[in-house]
């Protein structure tokens, strides 16, 4: 190979251009074992973002739901576990009018519920002969927009109707899991305002012909999060709490709950979708539990009966949606630092693990990928936050002698969500262009134990904000970014993380917001049931905290904006609406600050469309080379800045 050009960073040519970036953009989800096949979702990034179901079984896969059906479901607006398999039988939620729909093998979908009711997390009921009998959904009825209501219901087969409600006696309910001799029914709720990472009960109920039995509560309360029951064969009910600190698993029978292999590790992670699935009970006694440690996940085969453990030796640092295949055998979605995500088959045996599906191969080669490092770093207050560092990484370039790369904050979503290690196209868009990245978990993020996710109650827009300004500090301090070409970009969550910095202190240079948050009372206000009393843990009760609302409001704040700030909203948004860019946008203009400002048609919150990736990517590359004054190697479309004043 000959010597690495000399070039200023953020000018090196990469292979892995905004399209490769959307065309690359498969995301694997709901994985579960039904029938002796393994059945996932995949988007499909050639139907613009449509979700298809998939299966695999005799050794091939394939496509189960025909092109055009869209399974996604839009209960808590966020979905997931969006379909069941059935004997040969699917039923899927269909995106674009939420009725479950019910699709035979070799058949054509029909819909078999009314309008205006949503289902998620559906199992099936056993009947008398091998047949199932009933179908168990979470519902949530729309019929009157301004009250909705989340129960559990039962759909009898064939489906007709909206179902019989066994349950509507809280705000929220997930996890329906039926015991083995199907006589009890164990569920999760959880009222207003908790969130269910904050606080849910586990609850079992009764089953009988005509409904359910009053249920009663076996775990959880307003300070303890349970999640994910599972009956196991000799009548046990395991579940995750975080009683202890950190989400671990627990069994259940009459005499109490018992911890499993207890750990200062996180064994789940916040309920934003269905399905979750962090453990498999294997039937013989055992469990294979997922844990996290320094936002780092690993498996490990549980001995349920006297508490030990053997953790399993594989390339991966992030695996979700496991399930069990046989009791040798579970599959995961997992995430390695060097390769695309995967659905894989692991031997417990052997410890050896078999890809079955990937969502494709990276069009970097190993050395210009870029590796997480984990760092740990001072913030305010004493306080130490977490983050995963990555330097610029291309083998063909070397950055210009004396001096740094420029450096670009990511800010997760949630915000009780969590930056992973695994490898991201996104990230290293940046990094193989010479741009170093932190993707910072800052006080609030998931991953590091209850305290640590706590540490953002009554401090949104404080602690996260003071964590992300540490993480810069800490870089350019240590000589790992230039401190005068700094960005901040997030969405949604991340996005009002964004606005904030950008409007309340000098640390950064520049910042991309999609689909943030402007106006905290209008979110409060305007967004949808599940996260409409969230801001009341994160900043307070309404009316009471009016004045500290107001404080957190980047719209309050507009003479604090003194850099450009690029600005990406979907049209179609019903969890941030658009109002929410558009008011912080025309504000920038009235006061001559630098803003650009793309507004998506079609775009709910996320981008989905694959030229609504590749143009906000290549917006955002083109911006950062204004600002920094580096010439992008790609071929990009004009962005206009508008009030940008032009360099001397």
């Amino acid at each position: 190979m000959s010597a690495p050009q000399i070039a200023a960073y953020g000018s090196w040519a990469s292979p892995l251009s905004a399209q490769a970036l959307a065309a690359g953009g498969i995301n694997f989800g709901d994985l579960r074992s039904a029938n002796g096949r393994l059945y996932w979702v995949e988007n499909v990034p050639a139907r613009g973002g449509e979700v298809s179901l998939f299966s695999f079984g005799e050794g091939a896969i394939a496509q189960v739901t025909p092109n055009g059906a869209n399974v996604r479901t839009r209960v808590h607006e966020y979905g997931g576990a969006a379909f069941i398999a059935v004997g040969d039988t699917v039923y899927y939620s269909q995106l674009s009018d939420q009725r479950l729909y019910e699709l035979k093998r070799g058949g054509t979908p029909r819909p078999v519920t009314p309008p205006d009711y949503r289902y998620a997390d559906c199992i099936a009921v056993p009947g008398a002969s091998q047949s199932a009998a009933a179908l168990l959904c979470v519902r949530e009825d729309h019929t009157d927009p301004a009250h909705v209501r989340n129960t559990l219901v039962r759909l009898p087969l064939p489906v007709a109707g909206a179902g019989e409600v066994l349950f509507d006696g809280s705000d929220f309910v997930s996890y329906p899991r039926l015991s083995p001799d199907g006589r009890r029914l164990a569920f999760i709720s959880w009222n207003h305002p908790n969130m269910p990472w904050d606080g849910t009960q586990l609850q079992v109920a009764e089953l009988t012909a005509a409904g359910s039995k009053a249920p009663v509560v076996v775990a959880g309360g307003a300070a303890e999060s349970v999640l994910e029951p599972q009956w196991d064969a000799d009548g046990t009910l395991y579940f995750l709490s975080d009683r202890s600190g950190f989400w671990n698993l627990y069994a259940h029978r009459a005499a109490g709950a018992r911890p499993i292999w207890p750990r200062a590790a996180e064994f789940a992670a916040p309920l934003w979708q269905f399905g979750q699935s962090n453990y498999v009970l294997l039937g013989d006694g055992r469990a294979v539990v997922c844990f996290g440690e320094r936002g780092i996940d690993r498996l490990a085969v549980l001995d349920l009966k006297n508490g030990t453990g053997r953790e399993l030796d594989l390339p991966y640092v992030e695996f979700s949606h496991l399930t069990r295949i046989d009791a040798q055998h579970v599959a995961a979605v997992a995430g390695a630092s060097k390769s695309l995500a995967s659905i894989v088959s692991i031997d417990l045996a052997g410890g050896k693990a078999t890809t079955l599906r990937s969502a494709g191969d990276s069009p970097l080669q190993a050395d210009s990928i870029s590796i997480a490092v984990p760092i740990d770093f001072p913030s305010a207050h004493g306080r130490t936050a977490h983050a995963f560092y990555y330097p610029p990484a291309n083998p063909r370039y070397r950055g210009v002698p004396g001096s740094l790369p420029p450096l670009l904050a990511l800010v997760h979503g949630g915000p009780t969500s969590q930056a992973s290690p695994a490898l991201r196209s996104g990230v290293q868009f940046w990094t193989s262009r010479g741009i170093a990245v932190v993707d910072v978990n800052y006080g609030g993020s998931s991953g590091y134990g209850r305290a640590y996710r706590q540490a953002l109650n009554g401090n949104w827009g404080v602690v996260d904000v003071e964590d992300v300004i540490a993480a810069v500090r800490f870089l350019a301090g240590s000589g790992r970014a230039d401190a005068m070409r700094t960005a901040i970009s997030g969405g949604s969550a991340g996005g009002y993380t964004v606005l904030v910095a950008l409007s309340t202190s000098d640390v950064f240079h520049a910042g991309t917001d999609r689909f943030g948050v402007s106006d905290m009372t209008a979110l409060a206000r305007d967004t949808h049931k599940f996260e409409s009393r969230y801001v009341d843990s994160l900043i307070g009760p309404l009316p009471q905290a009016q004045a500290i609302y107001d404080s957190r409001s980047p719209l309050n704040h507009l003479d604090g904006f003194k850099v450009p700030v690029l600005v990406l909203q979907g049209a179609d948004d019903p969890v941030v609406p658009p109002n929410q860019s558009q008011r912080i946008v025309d504000a920038l203009r009235a006061r001559h600050v630098p803003v650009a400002y793309i507004l998506y048609p079609g775009e709910s919150h996320g981008f989905r469309k694959p030229e609504t990736i590749i143009n906000s990517q290549q917006a955002e590359l083109a911006f950062y080379g204004r600002i920094f004054g580096f010439k992008p190697a790609d071929a990009l479309p004009p962005l206009i800045i508008e009030g940008l004043v032009p360099a001397s």
